[in-house]
């Protein structure tokens, strides 16, 4: 079974900042595209940014444009989100999504609250 787990939620004011991570047991992590995909009650889910395995091809939501960045260390299997000037309409469950040959493996979530 392919392993996905994300770390580093938490609770931050307006402006705050936080570091995801997302590592996974996928057996060809090269060859992995990864994503960052947030949730929250009344809204559905969202795209937040994605990485290709060569760090190639990068996107990001525009509502976090600018304020987050992605990136990926293949060595370790793992995927980062670097989150700043976070707001209150961050607040989300964030999942990280895995996608190799066309399969999609998801992780259990993070929560990241954002208080105003």
């Amino acid at each position: 079974q392919v392993q996905v787990l994300e770390s580093g939620g938490g609770l931050v004011q307006s402006g705050g900042s936080l570091n995801l991570s997302c590592t996974t047991s996928v057996y060809d992590f090269k060859n992995t595209a990864m994503n960052w995909f947030r949730q929250s009650p009344g809204r559905e889910r969202e795209l937040v940014a994605g990485i290709s395995w060569a760090a190639g091809i990068i996107k990001y939501g525009e509502s976090v444009k600018g304020r987050f960045t992605i990136s990926r260390d293949n060595a370790k299997s793992t995927v980062f989100l670097q989150m700043n000037n976070l707001k209150p309409e961050d607040t989300a469950i964030y999942f990280c999504n895995v996608r190799v040959m066309g399969q999609h493996y998801w992780g259990q979530g993070t929560a990241v609250t954002v208080s105003s």
